[in-house]
């Protein structure tokens, strides 16, 4: 597509924001001065993404749901990067390592924020950066919530890549891990996305309880190499936090048992 073909479907779009009823074709290539032709065709290709509908007793045409949703994806994520910068500026100095915060894009985290220490492990540009949910903490966090057959769908058609002898090579090995995952609460990435690199992710859950973001922290393996289960405890308790703030209504003050004994009795189900 042409730079001047995407300057038109922005004209379109423009256009139908201010047209409360709705437009119909001609008119739209009336206002924008094109040929009809051209109009079908941009509306067609805008129409199939479900960013123009088309009310067919009446021709015309108007926005459509897409944009609700990318609408309703940039407000959740500033609202959550807002609500949790507090909470990961603590924990990241708590741990003093870096923190990060992403949320889920089809088979794929995004990352939306970090906050990092100037001894820990730095990442410039991983904001708006994207990696496979399957060999990240914070995937795998943000899957927790998912059935097998869900993780299944999701991965299907995906190739898994094994970025370190530690990738897992397929759904089915994931489900595996999201097992052991879900008993304790909180994932690992134990170089497998990275070698060298450790990870321990939690998830972020909103008011109706759906996991919504994940947060995690990271550490080089040979920067101090805490065990999982030292950090685990101030991941999961800021992730709570977080929920808490964006509405989620948990009970954080009651423990059947103290949290280091629940993560230290459940890290051999998740140790490699």
């Amino acid at each position: 597509m042409s730079v001047q073909s995407i300057e038109r479907v922005f004209d379109i779009i423009e256009l139908l924001s201010t047209a409360q009823d709705g437009l119909p074709l001609t008119e739209i290539g009336k206002r924008l001065d094109l040929h009809k032709s051209t109009v079908h065709r941009l509306m067609a290709v805008l129409r199939d993404r479900g960013y123009i509908d088309k009310n067919e007793s009446t021709g015309r045409y108007r926005l459509g749901p897409q944009f609700v949703e990318l609408t309703s994806l940039y407000l959740n994520n500033v609202e959550i990067k807002t609500e949790a910068e507090p909470y990961l500026r603590r924990l990241s100095t708590l741990v003093n390592r870096t923190c990060f915060i992403a949320v889920l894009h089809g088979w794929q985290v995004m990352y939306i924020d970090k906050y990092e220490q100037r001894s820990s492990l730095r990442k410039y540009s991983v904001i708006g950066q994207r990696k496979p949910a399957y060999c990240t903490s914070l995937g795998k966090a943000l899957l927790l919530d998912h059935t097998d057959a869900e993780i299944e769908a999701i991965f299907a058609g995906v190739t898994f890549e094994p970025l370190t002898a530690n990738t897992v090579r397929n759904a089915a090995e994931l489900n595996e891990r999201m097992k052991r995952y879900r008993a304790v609460g909180w994932t690992t990435d134990d170089e497998e996305e990275e070698i060298g690199i450790r990870c321990i992710g939690a998830p972020v859950r909103d008011y109706r309880g759906n996991i919504i973001a994940a947060i995690s922290v990271s550490w080089f393996r040979a920067q101090d190499d805490p065990e999982f289960v030292a950090i685990a405890p101030h991941v999961v308790d800021a992730a709570e936090k977080i929920s808490h703030r964006i509405g989620y209504l948990s009970d954080l003050t009651h423990r059947d048992h103290p949290v280091e004994a629940v993560y230290s009795s459940t890290y051999g189900a998740i140790a490699r």
